[in-house]
């Protein structure tokens, strides 16, 4: 879906903002947040989409964040919109791919695209397009809203020397990620993000992926977990969503469509900008902590990346839905990774070993 409209039209919706707070409805949505209020910076971008859009009308129109289970249980966010209990909500909709895997594309895939590239094929190579009646037979409207940027491969009590060390690992883990990582043996657990730690802690689970340094250390994983593995290869760039009621939103004027979107792009690209200045220091403070950082054995890698492309072909076969929108977003994901490859990769390789400690 072509997006390009709200670039020229932003102007004109911050200009017009004092006659349309006179001219417009008043409105006044709730929306429920699947993060914890500890986590600032991911919780935060819901609160950047409400203040800019109360900002941008003048108060006409404003959204109250709420947090998970004060309103709507965390995981449940998607049936909540849909069924009109709350006009809009802050999410994941890699969450909701027991419903249809379909709604993974909506946030990412394991071996997925880094943060631009998924922002691109979303607003600008046809994703949303493609995720529109995914969304609307849910009666929703989506809108990225916010990206993490990549993420770590996650925590575990115990080393991972191999695939063996796989093999009934307890693991927390959102979306397809469970599924791939299922067939090497792991036993995935889908667990919201504040009942993550108590699990842990309890030993019901031997591991667990969340996001990245920063907020992995705010919910305190290092205490309970010795090592921190990369890459993250189940959210190489995700993105949470906007989620909007889908009656709601035909309902709302045009302008007040215009100020969600454009406040939903700038807390995207807010969100990814503010992880990526308090990432490097989380994770410096983790290390020094005695957090040991390891990356995934190579032949554990490979062995993810080949059960994924199974895991597509599999749910390919029994939803037709799933293949075409994968085949269309696999052809722009290789695409992208051959052009980084030249473009920013190569720079990026050489760079790491130019500044590497002597």
């Amino acid at each position: 879906m072509n997006r390009r409209h709200l670039v020229a039209g932003t102007a004109g919706v911050a200009l017009a903002a004092p006659r349309l707070a006179a001219a417009q409805p008043r409105l006044r949505w709730r929306c429920p947040n699947s993060f914890p209020r500890t986590l600032d910076t991911l919780y935060g971008a819901a609160e950047i989409v409400a203040r800019r859009v109360r900002d941008m009308s003048e108060g006409a129109f404003e959204i109250t964040v709420s947090g998970p289970g004060e309103v709507v249980p965390a995981l449940q966010i998607l049936d909540a919109v849909g069924q009109g209990s709350v006009e809009c909500g802050f999410t994941s909709s890699l969450f909701y791919f027991g419903k249809d895997p379909s709604f993974a594309f909506g946030s990412t895939l394991p071996f997925g695209m880094n943060s631009r590239g998924n922002f691109a094929w979303l607003n600008y190579a046809g994703g949303r397009e493609q995720l529109k009646d995914v969304f609307a037979e849910a009666n929703i409207w989506q809108i990225p809203a916010g990206c993490t940027g990549a993420q770590m491969g996650g925590w575990s009590k115990r080393e991972l020397k191999g695939l063996d060390d796989m093999k009934g690992l307890k693991f927390r883990i959102a979306g397809l990620g469970g599924s791939v990582m299922q067939k090497l043996g792991v036993v995935p657990q889908q667990i919201a993000p504040t009942d993550i730690y108590p699990a842990l802690e309890r030993g019901v689970i031997d591991g667990a992926e969340y996001i990245g340094p920063y907020d992995d250390e705010k919910l305190g994983f290092g205490r309970v977990a010795k090592y921190y593995y990369f890459p993250g290869f189940q959210e190489a760039g995700p993105n949470t969503d906007f989620l909007v009621n889908l009656k709601a939103w035909e309902a709302l004027p045009n302008a007040y469509k215009a100020m969600l979107e454009t406040a939903c792009a700038e807390a995207y690209h807010a969100t990814a900008a503010k992880y990526d200045v308090a990432n490097p220091p989380a994770l410096r403070r983790l290390v020094a902590g005695g957090t040991v950082l390891k990356p995934y054995p190579r032949e554990v890698m490979n062995a993810l990346y080949k059960a994924a492309q199974e895991l597509y072909a599999e749910i390919g076969e029994q939803n037709a839905r799933f293949k075409k929108i994968h085949a269309h977003w696999d052809a722009f994901r290789v695409e992208q990774i051959q052009w980084f490859r030249v473009a920013e990769d190569s720079l990026a390789n050489f760079q790491a070993v130019a500044t590497a400690p002597k």
